[in-house]
Parts: structure tokens; C-alpha cells; sequence
């Protein structure tokens, strides 16, 4: 079969309650979106990278792929975010990937990214929940916590951006070195990305999004900040210190 047009990558993680009419919706946006944007022949996948759930949430990934010939899924086998994303984005096989969380996705963020890849006015394209135009519906603790993390990244690795966590589209070659530099996983694979992605010269540019919450949080926020404090104390180290940053200026 050839490689599709875009490849939709999905952590997911004990969410039963949510994912088949999350995905059924996505799809259905697909399925419209090669349309929007003038693209044929148009095609995706939806790969959704499980990773360690406890719940029914890989039996029914496993029923999407059988069900729906667009729809892949696999597991990790642990709780980790960002090791589910970098096996996710290694897996797609989309010349374009776009990164989607699964309680808080923007449809409209699909098309606007993609145009300006393919337009060429970016290699990376994020949707920020943070800067002046988004609409961040979500609980009061979790739009604080975003604004804390991007002022922990801008003190210690001299992040310029808004947000770097959630929605995420680029061209899948032109990242795939970044992604492969990457050292730290769980919550901060994501923000290691994007900063690693500016060093090397990639143009990341932000665009607002609007976001409503789905569901609670998955993970609770207070049992991730040793995690989170951990991989920025490491990253700082590789990066700002040891200067092991593979080939960015």
C-alpha cells in the first residue's frame, strides 16, 4: 500500500471512556480534510500509541484498527507519554504528521497547520493554548501549569515560544533527526522536541488554538512534577551544560 498523505499520532492512556467516539470524530474530519485543502490523492492513518493503560483502552484501540483499515494502534507496555509519542512518530509512515492529544483535540488546528506546511512558512507548526488569540478552556491548575512550564524552559534553555506541550505538525523527514537527539521521555519528550527543533534551525512557528477539556486529566498534575522537574534538570544539563546537542549550533 502506498505511504498515506498524513499520519495522526495519538498517545493514549486509560481512556475507555472517550476514544472510540474521539476517533470516529477525528476520522470524520479526515475524511474531509484532503478536500479543504485542495490535496489529491489525499490519505492518512490515525496511529494510536497506547501506553500502559489499565483500563479497556487497548481492547478497543485493537476493534478501531480491525474495524477502520486507516487506524493503527500499538503499546509500550509502561505509563510514559513521551516514549509512546517518539514510538508513535517513529512508526508513521505520513510525509506530514500531525501529533493530537486525545481530550483535547482542535479540528480546525488540522487545516491551518497544514497549510502553512505546505505553503512552506514553517517546518514545524504548534498550537499553542498559551499566547495572545488561544481560547484555553481547560481547569484553572492546568492552564497555570502550561504557563509555569514555559517559564521553566525559557529560564533554563532559552525557549522564545508559548507552549510546547499538546498539538504539534511537521514534516515528518525534517524531524525525525531531532526526535532521534531526543534523551528525555515522559512529559518533557515533547518540550524537548520543540526546543531542539529551533536550535537546529527548523522554522516553529505557533498558532492558537481553542481547547476544551474532554475529560479530567489521566494523570494526576502533582505526581508528575518530579518527573517533570527530573527530565528539565537533565535536558538543561545535555544541552545547556555538557552541550550534547548533535549538530545545532
Amino acid at each position: 500500500m502506498a505511504a498515506p498523505v498524513l499520519s495522526v499520532v495519538i498517545p493514549v492512556y486509560n481512556e475507555e471512556g472517550i476514544l472510540r467516539a474521539a476517533v470516529e470524530m477525528l476520522r470524520a474530519d479526515l475524511a474531509t480534510l484532503g478536500a479543504r485543502l485542495q490535496l489529491t490523492p489525499w490519505s492518512w492513518e490515525v496511529v494510536l500509541a497506547e501506553n500502559g493503560s489499565t483500563d479497556a483502552t487497548v481492547a478497543i484501540a485493537r476493534e478501531l484498527a480491525a474495524a477502520h483499515g486507516d487506524v493503527r494502534t500499538f503499546s509500550t507496555g509502561e505509563p510514559n507519554y513521551g516514549k509512546a509519542l517518539r514510538a508513535g512518530i517513529a512508526a508513521a509512515a505520513g510525509t506530514w504528521v500531525i501529533c493530537e492529544e486525545i481530550d483535547l483535540c482542535d479540528d480546525d488546528f488540522h487545516l491551518r497547520a497544514l497549510r502553512l506546511l505546505l505553503a512552506g512558512g514553517a517546518d514545524v507548526v504548534i498550537g499553542s493554548k498559551a499566547m495572545a488569540g488561544a481560547n484555553d478552556e481547560r481547569p484553572i491548575m492546568r492552564r497555570l501549569a502550561t504557563r509555569v512550564m514555559s517559564g521553566l524552559l525559557r529560564v533554563a534553555l532559552q525557549f522564545r515560544g508559548t507552549d510546547t506541550h499538546g498539538l504539534k505538525a511537521f514534516a515528518r523527514q525534517a524531524v525525525l533527526p531531532v526526535v532521534d537527539a531526543c534523551v528525555v521521555d515522559r512529559d518533557l519528550f515533547a518540550s524537548e522536541l520543540v526546543i531542539r527543533a529551533a536550535r537546529r534551525g527548523l522554522a516553529v512557528v505557533e498558532i492558537p488554538v481553542t481547547l476544551a477539556e474532554k475529560r479530567p486529566p489521566a494523570v494526576n498534575l502533582i505526581k508528575r512534577v518530579p518527573h517533570v522537574l527530573r527530565g528539565l534538570a537533565k535536558l538543561t544539563w545535555v544541552i545547556r551544560v555538557a552541550k550534547r546537542d548533535r549538530g545545532a549550533p
